[in-house]
């Protein structure tokens, strides 16, 4: 088979690298060896051809003129952005000759990797830089940021990241959309949703802001922030008094159902309301709706778990469809994630094997702790797929620790991003479609291989190459370190203890281009939770000190600041990717601060003016957006955008780095502001 490389000219497949529920299969149109367009793959049988503006424009960011293209050198202060070209070896080298200092003068720990899913392929993410980390014995990363403490949650409930199958949501007759964008987020799940609705589904919206999602709703309702766990227990409460439970499906598939009905007598809709900002009469409604409606598919957003309290919101939203006996209706359910249908050899591809002793864990979410105020303190780091001068809470924190002078810092990444103006050394770093890869959705079943279509820009080098390079400087002579990229997803897909995952070799999968996973329907009475049912009373979450039955528990009280913040997801970036690029900046328009009339008229602050949003964190100026599109008291912006320009667009700047009740996750969403007119027009 000809490589993709060497087509100049034609159409050739690949698959979306960006953390999204969705990965779509891509078709890529080449001319003169150049992307000249990306469209969706209409041979994909989840994502049917139709793909989103972000990736639709990819072009422009692959070849962007500000994409870097030779390792750099830092010349000027930290932050201030001037740099010298160097040679690969240079900077190997360098790197290599401090590293080996910094062992010899305060041991390895003093070295911390920073890196998430920039790019969502497993070899970039979790192979080779994994192995080279673990050999090291430098400090290790806690990789909270994201989803871990609904995942927590969700499985101390269903055992694990499963959920109902995208394929057969065409059936269902109700979806409840919560706490999750997804016309931004996660395109195809709405897609799906407005087919069904051809076929009298109803599309109910549970979130904090009327966004593109709430407004295609047949039904949006809007809540106060962190309440979600509430609104679940007032529905169960509902349900239990009005009959509309399954018993007999409780009784064969779940342990607790008895004590969670007298539990739920603590939520009556009036104490519901009050906490959560919804009308009794919309909370009768829903719990009828939901206990009536078959198939029933509640969509669990990423947005409910970055709250002091999200791994209970999850865990309690997920008892839901346990209760109507919705797990056993084709199309019914609820899906948080479905990861664990692929987890794959992690413990081959990643060989935690290599550390020879235990090594500290710093979470990823308190960097901004970990560089100014360990005792033993972090000298060196090396972040990849990820910027976290942006994407970290307390940004303001974590800027004054990459702002130290005695602090080694290098960065592999496509573009000179706020974190690389501060490093020391900076490496360019290869595309997704530059590279050979596996990719696993979290959404759909389907794996996929993705092989280069287009050969490395400039200088740029891999994830796997770049520490193949580093691990030889060090002097690992391990085998582990020269595997090829072709025997890392060889080791990946292979001795798989997960039935179903399928079974499939490089070759075939190299064939295929996609395969699905097998056998997923899933037994509900040998689930992973320790009774092998559905737990909606959990032994194990009382050993691990939080209550057994699904639980309200408030927000932390910021009470300095009056307006509850919710930091966004908006339509055109995704985290800080995409966020310096010309064309999404264009797209997007400018960043916003969403609030409620009633509370705009009390500030005088009127719509299209440039707010001042602060607390004892930080501060940011964004556009005043004024309407009804969010409860009173609370504000809500969309996107990280990028602040290189000195604009006071950093959000994070204004965001918590306190841990979540579950899993060490962020709560992004869990603070609180205060918001004033400026007078800049």
């Amino acid at each position: 088979m000809q490589s993709y490389i060497d087509i100049e000219n034609g159409v050739v497949p690949s698959v979306c690298s960006l953390d999204c529920p969705d990965q779509c299969g891509l078709l890529i149109h080449k001319k003169d060896g150049k992307i000249v367009k990306i469209a969706g793959d209409p041979q994909h049988p989840i994502t049917k051809g139709n793909i989103c503006n972000k990736v639709r424009n990819m072009g422009e960011r692959l070849y962007d003129h500000k994409r870097i293209k030779t390792p750099l050198k830092r010349t000027g202060k930290k932050g201030e952005g001037k740099f010298v070209p160097i040679s690969w070896q240079e900077a190997i080298e360098t790197i290599a000759s401090q590293w080996k200092k910094l062992i010899t003068a305060e041991g390895p720990e003093s070295i911390l990797p920073y890196s998430f899913y920039g790019n969502m392929g497993k070899l970039s993410a979790e192979g080779m830089d994994r192995r080279f980390f673990y050999h090291l014995g430098s400090s290790q990363l806690d990789r909270t940021i994201c989803s871990i403490a609904g995942s927590v949650g969700y499985s101390y409930t269903m055992g694990g990241s499963y959920g109902t199958d995208p394929a057969e949501m065409e059936e269902t007759k109700l979806f409840v959309i919560w706490g999750i964008n997804a016309v931004s987020t996660n395109m195809h799940q709405m897609a799906i949703a407005q087919k069904a609705r051809k076929n009298g589904a109803k599309i109910v919206v549970i979130d904090v802001h009327k966004n593109q999602t709430g407004r295609m709703a047949d039904w949006f309702i809007p809540i106060l922030p962190g309440t979600d766990g509430a609104l679940a227990l007032g529905i169960m409460h509902i349900l239990y008094k009005e009959n509309l439970v399954d018993r007999s499906f409780l009784q064969e598939y779940t342990v607790g159902y008895a004590e969670l009905e007298k539990h739920v007598e603590l939520y009556e809709p009036q104490t519901v309301s009050d906490i959560t900002g919804v009308p009794v009469d919309d909370i009768y409604k829903l719990a009828r709706m939901y206990g009536t409606a078959s198939p029933s598919m509640i969509r669990i957003g990423n947005g409910l778990q970055h709250h002091d309290n999200g791994g209970m919101i999850v865990r309690t939203i997920a008892c839901l469809p346990a209760l109507t006996g919705q797990w056993r209706v084709k199309g019914g359910g609820a899906l948080k994630s479905n990861s664990g249908y692929l987890a794959y050899n992690t413990r081959a591809l990643q060989r935690p094997d290599l550390l020879k002793q235990p090594a500290r864990v710093i979470n990823m979410n308190l960097l901004g702790n970990a560089l100014l105020e360990l005792e033993r303190p972090i000298r060196s780091l090396f972040v990849y797929n990820s910027n976290p001068a942006v994407v970290a809470p307390e940004g303001n924190k974590v800027r004054a620790g990459l702002a130290r002078d005695d602090l080694f810092t290098v960065v592999h990444d496509l573009f000179l991003t706020e974190t690389a103006m501060f490093a020391d050394i900076v490496l360019p770093a290869t595309s997704s479609f530059e590279t050979t890869d596996l990719y696993t959705s979290y959404w759909h079943n389907y794996l996929h291989l993705q092989e280069p279509v287009i050969p490395p820009y400039g200088e740029s080098k891999s994830n796997p190459e770049v520490f193949r390079l580093l691990a030889e400087a060090m002097g690992f002579d391990e085998q582990a370190f020269k595997d090829t990229d072709e025997q890392l997803i060889e080791q990946a897909i292979s001795n798989v203890d997960n039935p179903y995952f399928p079974a499939i070799t490089y070759d075939e999968l190299k064939n295929r281009r996609f395969v699905k996973a097998r056998n997923i329907s899933k037994p509900l009475n040998n689930l992973g939770t320790p009774s092998g049912k559905i737990e909606l009373y959990s032994e194990k979450m009382e050993a691990d000190g939080h209550p057994a039955l699904p639980t309200y528990t408030p927000l932390v009280q910021e009470p300095d600041f009056p307006f509850l913040f919710v930091p966004g997801p908006n339509h055109n970036f995704l985290n800080s990717t995409f966020s310096n690029n010309e064309k999404h900046i264009k797209l997007e328009k400018t960043p916003k601060l969403f609030m409620n009339q009633h509370d705009a008229d009390r500030l005088e602050i009127k719509d299209g003016m440039i707010v001042r949003i602060w607390n004892n964190r930080g501060e940011c100026e964004l556009t005043a957006s004024i309407g009804n599109q969010v409860l009173p008291g609370v504000v809500v912006s969309q996107g990280l955008w990028s602040d290189i320009s000195g604009k006071k667009h950093l959000v994070n700047s204004l965001t918590p780095d306190r841990i979540a009740d579950m899993g060490g996750g962020a709560v992004f969403f869990s603070g609180r502001v205060n918001v004033e007119a400026t007078n800049v027009k």
